[in-house]
Protein backbone atom coordinates (compact mmCIF):
# COMPACT_ATOMS: atom_id res chain seq x y z
CA UNK A 1 0.00 0.00 0.00
CA UNK A 2 1.40 3.45 -0.91
CA UNK A 3 2.94 6.09 1.66
CA UNK A 4 0.41 8.60 2.76
CA UNK A 5 0.74 11.87 0.31
CA UNK A 6 3.16 9.57 -2.17
CA UNK A 7 2.67 8.12 -5.51
CA UNK A 8 2.18 5.09 -6.35
CA UNK A 9 5.00 2.62 -7.49
CA UNK A 10 3.89 2.26 -11.48
CA UNK A 11 3.42 6.26 -11.59
CA UNK A 12 7.19 6.06 -10.54
CA UNK A 13 8.27 3.66 -13.33
CA UNK A 14 6.23 5.56 -16.11
CA UNK A 15 7.80 9.20 -15.21
CA UNK A 16 11.01 7.21 -15.65
CA UNK A 17 10.20 5.76 -18.82
CA UNK A 18 9.40 8.90 -20.15
CA UNK A 19 12.55 10.80 -18.48
CA UNK A 20 14.77 8.24 -20.00
CA UNK A 21 13.33 8.10 -23.09
CA UNK A 22 13.99 12.08 -23.06
CA UNK A 23 17.20 11.92 -22.11
CA UNK A 24 18.17 9.25 -25.23
CA UNK A 25 16.48 11.47 -27.70
CA UNK A 26 17.86 14.50 -26.67
CA UNK A 27 21.42 12.70 -26.87
CA UNK A 28 20.36 11.81 -30.47
CA UNK A 29 20.34 15.53 -31.47
CA UNK A 30 22.98 16.27 -29.30
CA UNK A 31 26.45 17.06 -31.26
CA UNK A 32 27.60 14.94 -28.08
CA UNK A 33 25.28 12.21 -27.67
CA UNK A 34 26.71 9.76 -25.33
CA UNK A 35 26.56 11.03 -22.33
CA UNK A 36 22.56 11.85 -22.30
CA UNK A 37 21.98 8.70 -24.25
CA UNK A 38 23.77 6.68 -21.02
CA UNK A 39 22.08 8.63 -18.56
CA UNK A 40 18.53 8.39 -20.37
CA UNK A 41 19.46 4.19 -20.95
CA UNK A 42 20.30 3.83 -17.33
CA UNK A 43 17.32 5.48 -16.12
CA UNK A 44 14.75 2.95 -18.30
CA UNK A 45 16.97 0.04 -17.91
CA UNK A 46 16.26 0.83 -13.65
CA UNK A 47 12.65 1.18 -14.28
CA UNK A 48 12.61 -2.07 -16.36
CA UNK A 49 14.38 -4.33 -14.04
CA UNK A 50 12.52 -3.31 -10.49
CA UNK A 51 9.66 -5.51 -9.77
CA UNK A 52 6.43 -3.22 -9.81
CA UNK A 53 3.70 -2.98 -12.11
CA UNK A 54 5.38 -1.63 -15.43
CA UNK A 55 8.70 -3.74 -14.94
CA UNK A 56 10.18 -5.14 -17.78
CA UNK A 57 12.17 -7.95 -16.01
CA UNK A 58 11.24 -7.75 -12.45
CA UNK A 59 14.89 -8.65 -11.69
CA UNK A 60 15.02 -6.74 -8.25
CA UNK A 61 12.97 -5.38 -5.44
CA UNK A 62 12.22 -1.61 -4.62
CA UNK A 63 14.75 -0.76 -2.43
CA UNK A 64 17.42 -2.02 -4.51
CA UNK A 65 15.75 0.50 -7.12
CA UNK A 66 15.30 3.29 -4.77
CA UNK A 67 19.46 2.83 -4.09
CA UNK A 68 19.61 2.68 -8.02
CA UNK A 69 17.89 6.00 -7.98
CA UNK A 70 19.85 8.13 -5.55
CA UNK A 71 23.32 6.65 -7.46
CA UNK A 72 21.86 7.81 -11.00
CA UNK A 73 20.77 11.28 -9.68
CA UNK A 74 24.48 11.53 -8.38
CA UNK A 75 25.55 10.23 -11.72
CA UNK A 76 23.62 12.55 -13.44
CA UNK A 77 24.57 15.64 -11.40
CA UNK A 78 28.20 14.61 -11.67
CA UNK A 79 27.45 14.05 -15.93
CA UNK A 80 26.40 18.44 -15.56
CA UNK A 81 29.20 19.79 -14.17
CA UNK A 82 32.17 17.18 -15.39
CA UNK A 83 34.34 18.96 -17.56
CA UNK A 84 36.37 15.40 -19.06
CA UNK A 85 33.46 14.70 -21.57
CA UNK A 86 32.67 16.98 -24.15
CA UNK A 87 28.57 18.13 -23.33
CA UNK A 88 27.18 20.86 -24.79
CA UNK A 89 25.31 23.54 -22.93
CA UNK A 90 21.76 23.06 -24.01
CA UNK A 91 22.57 19.01 -23.29
CA UNK A 92 23.98 20.19 -19.69
CA UNK A 93 20.49 22.60 -19.34
CA UNK A 94 18.24 19.31 -20.44
CA UNK A 95 20.53 16.86 -18.35
CA UNK A 96 19.93 19.33 -15.04
CA UNK A 97 16.40 19.95 -15.72
CA UNK A 98 15.70 16.24 -16.10
CA UNK A 99 17.53 15.51 -12.69
CA UNK A 100 15.85 17.88 -10.76
CA UNK A 101 12.02 16.27 -11.80
CA UNK A 102 13.75 13.13 -11.04
CA UNK A 103 14.83 14.04 -7.22
CA UNK A 104 11.00 15.55 -6.88
CA UNK A 105 9.56 11.81 -8.50
CA UNK A 106 12.20 10.17 -5.75
CA UNK A 107 10.87 12.08 -2.79
CA UNK A 108 7.11 12.32 -3.91
CA UNK A 109 6.61 8.17 -4.73
CA UNK A 110 6.27 5.70 -2.73
CA UNK A 111 8.47 2.65 -2.35
CA UNK A 112 6.76 0.56 -0.37
CA UNK A 113 6.05 -3.46 -1.56
CA UNK A 114 2.48 -4.22 -2.84
CA UNK A 115 1.10 -6.66 -0.07
CA UNK A 116 -0.33 -9.49 -2.05
CA UNK A 117 -4.16 -10.24 -0.36
CA UNK A 118 -3.87 -14.03 0.00
CA UNK A 119 -7.16 -15.97 -1.07
CA UNK A 120 -8.53 -18.24 1.74
CA UNK A 121 -8.44 -22.15 0.56
CA UNK A 122 -11.06 -23.74 -1.52
CA UNK A 123 -13.39 -25.24 1.13
CA UNK A 124 -12.28 -22.83 4.24
CA UNK A 125 -13.73 -20.49 5.79
CA UNK A 126 -17.68 -20.08 7.25
CA UNK A 127 -19.33 -23.85 6.93
CA UNK A 128 -17.63 -24.24 3.55
CA UNK A 129 -18.89 -21.30 2.51
CA UNK A 130 -15.87 -19.07 0.25
CA UNK A 131 -18.29 -16.15 -1.00
CA UNK A 132 -17.27 -17.67 -4.33
CA UNK A 133 -21.38 -18.07 -5.67
CA UNK A 134 -19.91 -20.93 -8.07
CA UNK A 135 -17.58 -22.34 -6.55
CA UNK A 136 -20.75 -22.81 -3.57
CA UNK A 137 -23.25 -23.64 -6.22
CA UNK A 138 -20.73 -26.47 -7.56
CA UNK A 139 -19.96 -27.73 -4.07
CA UNK A 140 -23.77 -27.97 -3.32
CA UNK A 141 -24.38 -30.20 -6.58
CA UNK A 142 -21.34 -32.39 -5.98
CA UNK A 143 -23.02 -33.32 -2.95
CA UNK A 144 -26.47 -33.75 -3.98
CA UNK A 145 -25.06 -35.64 -6.62
CA UNK A 146 -22.65 -37.76 -4.27
CA UNK A 147 -25.76 -38.01 -2.20
CA UNK A 148 -27.71 -40.07 -5.03
CA UNK A 149 -25.22 -41.87 -6.41
CA UNK A 150 -25.24 -43.27 -2.05
CA UNK A 151 -28.80 -43.84 -1.92
CA UNK A 152 -28.80 -45.76 -5.23
CA UNK A 153 -25.54 -47.98 -3.97
CA UNK A 154 -27.67 -48.89 -0.43
CA UNK A 155 -30.64 -49.46 -2.67
CA UNK A 156 -28.71 -52.03 -4.66
CA UNK A 157 -26.93 -53.61 -1.39
CA UNK A 158 -30.24 -54.00 0.36
CA UNK A 159 -32.00 -55.85 -2.82
CA UNK A 160 -29.22 -58.24 -3.58
CA UNK A 161 -30.22 -61.49 -2.41
CA UNK A 162 -27.83 -62.83 0.63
Amino acid sequence: MAEAGKRPFWMHQIVEYILGGALVASGMQSVTPLVPAVLGGLIMLNAALTKGALGAFRAYDRRLHRTFDIVIIGLSLVAVGQPWLEVDAGTRIIILAITTVQIVVFFGSSYAERQRKVAPAPGTGDAGKTGDRSTDLGRSAGRIAGSGVNAVRKLIKTDEPS
